[in-house]
């Protein structure tokens, strides 16, 4: 990678979806750092970053070397569709909620400053009462905070299109009702898209709760995290938009490929033509 391309990875962080499957996480890192990223999201996954699968020495090794690398870890994410907080079994939710715990935890020894999660899902067919699912979320919440405090880290929520709370007004209603402001919020562009949710206004309405922004590509006709340029995401929007929520974070790049190296770093490239600003301040922790 040349120069110019390191420097607009540098404007934003990266998520490490695309290499959950083909490269350890500090494998992953380091190869990301030298395309220029300095900040990311690290995908829990087996074989990738999986809380059983590491030991305290381990655990120890991978903070140690971001530490040596000057490397940023914002937050730990897993793929939602693996899990279900509002799941209409007790078992499902307690094996979900035994991951993100774990998860939780994982985060803290590692210096994240959150944990993504989703609301959970309802059955799309035959969904349950909306008060049951929100009983659910609190329930899960309840048990999660107290675990991300003594953890030293905190839960960040995500708009999800596949959440029983898919657009941002609802998971605000609800974190509102829930009443504890120490859970946060993390605004995926494609995904409020992908449901033709204004960002501008989603944006505007979670800002005082908003942790971190993820960006990639989506039509909204099929469900996508894609490189820029393959979707309908008007990007050129999207700076003035983060600046009127007051954001002044890194974007962070969500974005899905099986030619990750060349899809991540082109997608920096083409966002750093839309006057996306260095970082000037980290958002409310």
């Amino acid at each position: 990678m040349n120069r110019e391309s390191n420097a607009h990875a540098s404007m934003f962080g990266c998520n490490t979806y695309s290499y959950m499957r083909s490269h350890s996480a500090e494998a992953c890192l380091a190869r990301l750092a030298d395309f220029g990223f300095q900040e990311f999201e690290l995908m829990v996954h087996p074989g990738h970053l999986w809380p059983a699968e590491l030991t305290a020495a381990q655990r120890s090794a991978l903070r140690r070397m971001m530490q040596q690398r000057g490397l940023q870890l914002t937050a730990l994410n897993m793929p939602n569709i693996d899990i279900n907080v509002a799941g209409a079994a007790a078992e499902m939710r307690n094996y979900s909620l035994n991951l993100v715990s774990d998860t939780v935890r994982l985060a803290g020894e590692l210096g994240a400053r959150g944990v993504v999660i989703g609301p959970g899902k309802a059955n799309p067919l035959f969904p349950a009462p909306a008060a049951e699912l929100i009983g659910h979320f609190f329930a899960a919440l309840d048990r999660l905070c107290p675990v991300a405090a003594a953890s030293g880290t905190a839960l960040w929520v995500e708009n999800m299109p596949f959440a029983f709370l898919p657009a941002i007004g609802q998971l605000m209603d609800a974190l509102k009702q829930y009443g504890n402001d120490a859970v946060r919020i993390v605004y995926d562009i494609a995904n409020a898209h992908f449901i033709g949710e204004d960002f501008a206004d989603g944006l505007k309405q979670c800002r005082a709760r908003l942790a971190l922004v993820h960006l990639s590509d989506t039509g909204r006709q099929i469900y996508r995290h894609d490189p820029v340029g393959l979707g309908t995401v008007p990007f050129a929007e999207v700076p003035l938009a983060l600046h009127a929520a007051g954001y002044s974070a890194r974007p962070m790049l969500e974005i899905v490929s099986r030619d990750p190296d060349r899809d991540i770093v082109a997608s920096a490239s083409k966002l750093a033509l839309l006057d996306f600003a260095h970082p000037i301040a980290s958002p409310i922790a």
